[in-house]
């Protein structure tokens, strides 16, 4: 059975940073496209970042780009988000994600097929 676990998440004061991790189990990682999402109260869930099975291509919401970084390491079967000059408006639940089909950077939670439980990011300001 394939689990996806986040951590990392917690407070934070505006301007500052925080690395996310996801580890996936019971499934060989570098086969799945991932992505980062995250839901806010009240909101649907967005598209964050999203990272092709090697690695070597991401991509990002407009909201999130220059300040937030996808990675990944097939070796240890985890994927990473590092958020940086957080703004209050990032105070979300962050759920990492992952598709079986390899859908190419895609930016839709119909893309993935495994999602973790999610972590929360408070930002104060």
């Amino acid at each position: 059975q394939v689990r996806l676990v986040e951590s990392g998440g917690g407070v934070v004061q505006a301007g500052g940073s925080l690395r996310l991790s996801c580890q996936a189990f019971g499934r060989t990682f570098s086969s799945d496209a991932a992505a980062w999402f995250r839901q806010a109260p009240g909101k649907e869930r967005e598209f964050v970042a999203a990272i092709s099975r090697s690695g070597g291509s991401t991509y990002y919401a407009d909201s999130v780009k220059g300040r937030f970084t996808i990675s990944r390491d097939n070796a240890k079967n985890t994927m990473y988000l590092q958020m940086n000059s957080l703004k209050p408006e990032d105070a979300a639940v962050f759920y990492c994600a992952a598709g079986v089909r390899g859908i190419y950077l895609g930016r839709r939670t119909v893309d993935y097929d495994y999602w973790g439980q999610g972590t929360q990011v408070t930002v104060s300001s």
